[in-house]
């Protein structure tokens, strides 16, 4: 591995000097939180790429006979890294989307009526190379692997010109160029607000009729994007008025996935594991009063911690499956964390991975996450396709990394917009439980998206 550390800039800064550069991905701590908002990360010029696509795994264009999971876990094998503890986590790696859709190389469960945008399951690149940034300290460096060479003479050579390019590449003292964000025409959704509330209401019903305990349904938007419409404008603006701790960017071509997260799915950091659902929503407001009687009300609000609660314990029961026994620990529950638009009730599970398992046995094992099922997980995935009907796509599945160190670190894709083929999707939505009033379910999920509309149409996009 070859290490350089560069004088301090601005992660977005980096991030657009690398624009033009093929398969871009940016891991983008764009909220900063002394915890959860200390590291960001970007990447491009992979050298290899993995896709799971009709539940078959693809590596550069050929198809793997098998289990796709394992093909992944055989692909980052190939390339051991030391982890070193002096840098940021992700030290080169797989990068890039978990699409909810990979669900379907897990159980048996029906390809959905309407099939979107038709992406992968899952859009991995191997990146040997990797800026990393440390908010905290104003630290960032260039970390090359030398991957994929594997004689050592040439992989350190590898690692030592890749190294230069890139600090090259990010440190030019030309300005990027100013961003101009492009026309959107109107939005529209697949529920009218009364086909919403109706659909609510069947999932209450099957809920009372004991189907499950809690389903989260979603709306799904779409607007038409002008020739013009500038990707990287948009994210710009958009980590700007929903700033997030697990913000994300990849720009794959023609396609673009702009994420402003606020929920970490799962991290694995040496051998402790750490997710962090969310459950419990609330807008918040302008008057700073109301904005504290409204984070009060949700703390105290009996539906939207149950329903935090039940999806901690569906959460605990994934991790038992590969952690070591005894080990699954719960150190906050429902605590309030407050962003741009919403509050929002997060709880903490946390464990050790046991011997044996490894990042990608760690994944399938809690993949999708629960909070964006419900519980019992299977029955609820079914109810979602039977109301939503649509293909969620990223939506609800995860974006993030898997480093050839075995470190991991994936948000769940909320807040979450797909930019292909001239059109804009994006979804928000919501879990449902018995005690839920589906129209103020309909409410929030306009609450939730409302900073990402606002966000097509904010002024001054080419500020960094």
């Amino acid at each position: 591995m070859h290490v350089v550390e560069l004088q301090w800039i601005e992660p977005v800064t980096a991030m657009r000097r690398l624009s033009h550069r093929r398969h871009l991905t940016f891991l983008d701590s764009a909220s900063r939180h002394a915890v959860l908002g200390q590291y960001s990360y970007v990447a491009c010029d992979p050298f290899s790429t993995y896709m799971i696509a009709d539940e078959r795994g693809i590596c550069n264009g050929e198809t793997i006979v098998g289990d796709p999971w394992a093909a992944l876990r055989a692909l980052l094998a190939n390339y051991p890294q030391v982890h070193r503890a002096d840098l940021p986590a992700f030290q080169g790696g797989a990068a890039g989307f978990f699409g909810y859709e990979l669900n379907r190389t897990l159980e048996r469960l029906p390809v959905p009526a309407i099939g979107g945008h038709r992406l992968p399951q899952v859009l991995l690149h191997l990146y040997d190379v990797v800026i990393s940034f440390d908010h905290r300290h104003d630290r960032c460096w260039v970390v090359s692997t030398g991957w994929p060479e594997q004689d050592p003479a040439r992989r350190r050579e590898r690692a030592r010109r890749r190294a230069e390019e890139f600090v090259g590449l990010v440190t030019v003292s030309t300005r990027p160029p100013d961003l101009t964000l492009g026309q959107v025409g109107s939005w529209h959704s697949n529920f009218s607000r009364q086909g919403y509330i109706a659909a609510v209401q069947r999932v209450i019903d099957l809920i009372l009729s004991g189907d499950a305990f809690q389903v989260n349904i979603a709306q799904r938007f779409s607007a038409r994007l002008a020739n013009s419409f500038d990707s990287i404008a948009f994210y710009c603006q958009l980590r700007k008025v929903n700033p997030a701790p697990f913000a994300a960017l990849l720009r794959y071509g023609k396609l673009t996935i702009a994420s402003s997260s606020p929920e970490r799915f799962l991290k694995l950091d040496g051998r402790q594991v750490e997710t962090r659902p969310i459950k419990g929503t609330v807008a918040r407001s302008a008057d700073c009063e109301e904005d504290r009687r409204r984070a009060e009300t949700l703390l105290s609000s009996e539906k939207d911690r149950a329903e935090n609660i039940m999806i901690v314990d569906l959460l605990r029961s994934d991790l038992s499956r590969v952690c070591t026994p005894d080990s699954v620990h719960v150190p906050s529950l429902c605590n309030l964390e407050s962003y741009a638009s919403v509050h929002h009730l997060v709880s903490v599970v946390t464990g050790e991975l046991a011997q044996g398992e490894d990042a990608v046995g760690l994944l399938r094992a809690c993949f999708p996450g629960g909070s964006v099922t419900g519980a019992p997980k299977v029955r609820s995935m079914e109810i979602i396709l039977d109301i939503e009907r649509v293909a969620r796509e990223v939506f609800c599945g995860a974006i993030g990394y898997m480093g050839f160190n075995g470190h991991m670190d994936t948000n769940i894709a909320i807040r979450t917009v797909t930019i292909d083929d001239g059109q804009a999707v994006l979804h928000a939505g919501g879990g449902i439980t018995a005690m839920s009033d589906p129209a103020a379910e309909y409410e929030e999920s306009l609450a939730k998206a409302e900073r990402i509309f606002r966000a097509f149409v904010a002024e001054d996009a080419g500020a960094s």
